[in-house]
């Protein structure tokens, strides 16, 4: 019996690191069964982030570790988009937005984990539901610190801050911060943009990128991509693009 105890314990402390956060199932499948994981808790060897998921005690949990949890020990579909993920892969100089923000999107009717939605973290989160992307196209899995989390692309990020926009996003820096993704890939852009479900998306991003002249710009394929019919305006004031059938903000025309 000690010797299956201590082996318990190894596994623990094997799978509970500092900063990782872990859920019930996910030490079930590692061979800790539900009452040897409360046994542990009234023990002092697990400390409750909630319900249903776990982390050392005292330990100081970040988003990250919570977040490859979300990933990779359950079935929910979310992932860092839109600013926070061009700022994880080093674009942060072309941004605006506070570090304490952190944009996840998710598919429709998502809902992230009790835990996480309560836990008192130390910065604001936004949840973003959208389908208006294929939920695995443009999701990389990205490094950070001891952590492997998904991400968007740069590609399917830039993407993500139009869709947000003007609303969330200011039309202006959304193409400040294209101005700076010089290396964008167009095979994947065109990928993304054929099967996005977002006409405003598709008639923003063509008409900002060709602004931006960009290298890739010249292997984007749009007699590929639909955008739509009718007019849209995003300034009421605005000037309108007749090609893209969209208003825009005077000072973005004028660039």
């Amino acid at each position: 019996m000690t010797t299956q105890n201590e082996t318990n314990i190894k596994i623990l402390f094997r799978v509970l690191q500092p900063g990782c956060v872990v859920t019930p199932g996910w030490l079930e499948a590692c061979g800790i069964s539900r009452n040897l994981q409360n046994y542990y808790l009234k023990s002092g060897w697990l400390e409750s982030m909630g319900r249903g998921a776990y982390k050392r005690p005292g330990d100081d949990i970040e988003w990250k570790g919570a977040l490859s949890a979300i990933q990779n020990q359950t079935n929910t579909k979310v992932h860092v988009g839109g600013l926070s993920a061009l700022e994880l892969q080093g674009f942060s100089h072309y941004l605006r937005m506070s570090k304490n923000t952190l944009q996840l999107f998710s598919p429709l009717k998502t809902k992230l984990p009790k835990w996480f939605a309560e836990y008192e973290w130390k910065l604001d989160i936004e949840h973003h539901l959208t389908s208006y992307l294929p939920s695995e196209s443009g999701i990389m899995e990205f490094e950070t610190d001891q952590f492997k989390i998904n991400v968007s692309t740069s590609e399917r990020a830039i993407l993500e801050c139009l869709l947000l926009a003007p609303q969330k996003m200011d039309l202006v820096e959304c193409y400040h911060i294209l101005e700076g993704l010089v290396n964008l890939k167009p095979k994947l852009l065109n990928e993304l943009l054929v099967s996005c479900g977002s006409v405003k998306v598709r008639r923003l991003f063509l008409y900002l990128a060709h602004k931006t002249n960009h290298q890739w710009v010249h292997f984007l394929e749009p007699e590929k991509i639909d955008l739509g019919k009718g007019n849209r305006m995003l300034e009421e004031r605005g000037v309108y693009i007749p090609k893209y059938l969209l208003s825009v903000p005077k000072e973005l025309a004028d660039f």
